[in-house]
């Protein structure tokens, strides 16, 4: 019977196990996302749409990612939510769903099976065009009602500040956004979330007096299962040839999708 000393164990088998992490590694960063993005196919974030669907393709075929796309949610069932591990609401507001596919969103969330991540539109809450306000979805957002919107638009700094938050990985400390409504609440949901940044309300540009003070424009809710996120960007198509938003974006689907009930099991 042969023998291997240490040293000729260690030739043989360490870089085997070099191979072997190389190759996990690899298979980590080509994890595949399914996503379902609901979107708005009216009104004035058509733009928007359209160029958030181009961007997402482009992304899609560059990376793991397969994207379908609903432009409305009425169509939410448990079975259909089931095939995916990111829901994006591009500025599709919360309500006008019907109950089967608001009870299929609240599973989805409050179980954790799979991520969200809602943009603009999707703080629209309140009573509007007929319908009562959703209040699951109210608690769900941070427990505000919209108020009013800066009509005219205007450019503003972001300030954030959850630094070490991964959906900033190469994301400036301050940034830009340039032409967008900047919606304000009833309150602020710093109480009722984990704020990760906010809008400096003084560098508005052109100056404006729709203004609510301590004024969150991204944060999570860290009292339900799914990881979530709300970035209120998102009214203008100009938004996905700024660098600091789309990688936001991106790191947000990452984020937001890389833990669910399916990952556990």
């Amino acid at each position: 019977m042969i023998r291997l000393s240490a040293t000729i164990k260690q030739i043989i088998f360490l870089p085997l196990l070099l191979l072997y992490g190389i190759t996990c590694s690899a298979q980590q960063a080509k994890k595949h996302i399914s996503i379902l993005a609901v979107y708005e196919n009216g009104g004035h974030h058509v733009a928007y749409s359209t160029a958030a669907k181009t961007w997402l393709d482009k992304l899609a075929a560059d990376s793991n990612y397969t994207v379908d796309y609903l432009n409305s949610p009425k169509t939410f069932t448990n079975k259909l939510l089931k095939k995916y591990n990111l829901i994006i609401q591009l500025d599709y507001p919360p309500y006008g769903w019907g109950k089967t596919a608001e009870q299929a969103f609240r599973k989805y969330i409050t179980e954790g099976r799979g991520g969200w991540i809602g943009f603009h539109h999707a703080s629209l809450t309140g009573d509007f065009d007929g319908f009562k306000m959703w209040n699951w979805y109210y608690d769900f957002i941070g427990g505000i009602k919209f108020k009013n919107y800066i009509a005219t638009f205007a450019d503003a700094t972001v300030n954030v500040e959850q630094r070490k938050h991964p959906v900033f990985k190469g994301v400036p400390n301050e940034f830009i956004i340039e032409g967008d409504e900047w919606y304000t609440y009833d309150k602020s949901p710093r109480a009722n979330v984990s704020v990760l940044a906010g809008v400096d309300e003084k560098s508005y540009k052109p100056a404006s007096n729709v203004v609510m003070g301590d004024h969150p424009v991204i944060w999570t809710n860290p009292k339900f299962k799914a990881r979530n996120i709300y970035i209120f960007m998102g009214h203008s198509p100009k938004l996905f040839s700024n660098m600091a938003y789309t990688t936001l974006f991106s790191n947000a689907i990452v984020w937001a999708s890389s833990k669910s009930v399916a990952d556990e099991n």
